[in-house]
């Protein structure tokens, strides 16, 4: 669908109203921009850890929403005239700024995918392991890289795993320093005890990336785990292109930490610690889904029913994000074997100690540490 982008240039001091009136307009999907600081609280909620960067706050703003194709000119022109009628209103009160008013129609999200794959190149992620897109159902990897040029030498080795990518609606394409780390901390772990069939459990798999590796590194199960439902169904046709069946590979929708509690004061309050222990040790997941299917988050720390059963796993790896890996480190050992290993990564230096921290807090070792650039990854049993 193309999308009509309405704009509206104010002031910080109205935003809040403007957005109340497109609302009451029936109007959803309402973006603010500013150059209001964030505060401390609202950063630890965004689980950034990369500073953002933002201009210099002159009280400027701009609101924007979203028309979908049920608002013809006429009805844009109406609501020009509404707008412009509701921001005179305002001023009799407010500084409401330029008032300017833009209309635009955004890029047909319909191709979106289709235009980042052309850009989407084959590449080597670590050691035997490679991502490559998929061209056609029909084209095996060797046609895929004869229909690229200047790949700066690339080839592929006869030992090589490929990962074939037919989607990247969801969040990941392999290629940050954070997945290599915990493709090299998988890797590491599935050779020990070789004669081991290992399973895997990948929490917050995103487009499926580490999930499909482990399986073509040799994990016998691998278990992919994310809260969102694009990136469920991103994962499962990914793992189908790469030739993987359901018997050795499933993803799910879910959330392992109740109510979505992940803030860095966690571990510290002991009534949110009581609460988390005495919640369900279910697999905190929805049953597997196909790409066409929707998917249901389920939240175990809320009580609900897991229709999954529950089962360790030998490896368990989280590439998220710092602030989401320390309340997770309370309750992943319920997930792991006895002799199972956590591989956390995501997590950058300033960040840390934090996560050291809470890992020994809860009673891990970490038996390894890899960095990459300002990325850091642990290893813990």
């Amino acid at each position: 669908m193309i999308w009509t982008k309405f704009s509206i240039e104010t002031t910080t001091e109205v935003v809040d109203l403007l957005s109340d009136f497109l609302s009451e307009k029936g109007i959803e999907g309402i973006q603010i921009e500013d150059n209001v600081p964030l505060s401390e609280d609202e950063i630890k909620q965004m689980f950034v850890d990369i500073p953002l960067q933002l201009g210099e706050d002159d009280g400027s703003a701009k609101v924007s929403c979203f028309l979908d194709d049920s608002f013809d000119a006429a009805k844009i022109d109406e609501l020009k005239l509404e707008v412009k009628a509701e921001l005179e209103r305002l001023s009799e009160f407010l500084p409401v700024g330029t008032g300017v008013i833009t209309v635009e129609d955004t890029t047909d999200d319909s191709t979106w995918n289709d235009k980042f794959m052309e850009n989407f190149k084959p590449a080597r992620l670590y050691d035997n392991i490679v991502i490559m897109p998929v061209i056609d159902d029909e084209s095996d990897v060797y046609d895929t890289l004869k229909a690229y040029k200047n790949l700066e030498g690339f080839e592929l080795r006869d030992d090589d795993k490929v990962i074939r990518i037919k989607t990247v609606t969801a969040f990941g394409t392999g290629t940050h320093e954070t997945t290599r780390l915990c493709l090299g901390a998988v890797q590491q772990s599935l050779k020990l005890d070789e004669d081991k069939e290992k399973s895997v459990f990948d929490i917050g798999c995103g487009s499926g990336i580490l999930s499909i590796a482990a399986c073509l590194m040799g994990a016998g199960y691998v278990h992919g785990l994310d809260i969102d439902p694009q990136a469920v169904k991103a994962s499962a046709i990914n793992a189908e292109a790469s030739g993987l069946s359901s018997d050795r590979i499933e993803f799910s929708c879910g959330n392992l930490l109740a109510d979505n509690r992940i803030a860095e004061n966690f571990l510290a309050q002991d009534d949110n610690r009581e609460k988390m222990e005495k919640a369900s040790l279910g697999s905190g997941i929805a049953s597997p889904i196909n790409p066409d299917d929707a998917a249901r988050i389920v939240d175990i720390g809320l009580g609900d029913s897991d229709p999954i059963p529950a089962r360790k796993y030998d490896i368990v790896v989280a590439n998220i994000l710092a602030d989401v890996i320390i309340p997770l480190a309370t309750i992943v050992r319920d997930y792991m074997t006895e002799d199972g290993v956590f591989i956390s990564s995501g997590i950058s230096e300033g960040k840390a100690d934090a996560v050291r921290e809470a890992l020994l807090e809860n009673g891990f070792k970490i038996v390894n540490e890899t960095r990459e650039n300002e990325w850091v990854c642990f290893t813990a049993k």
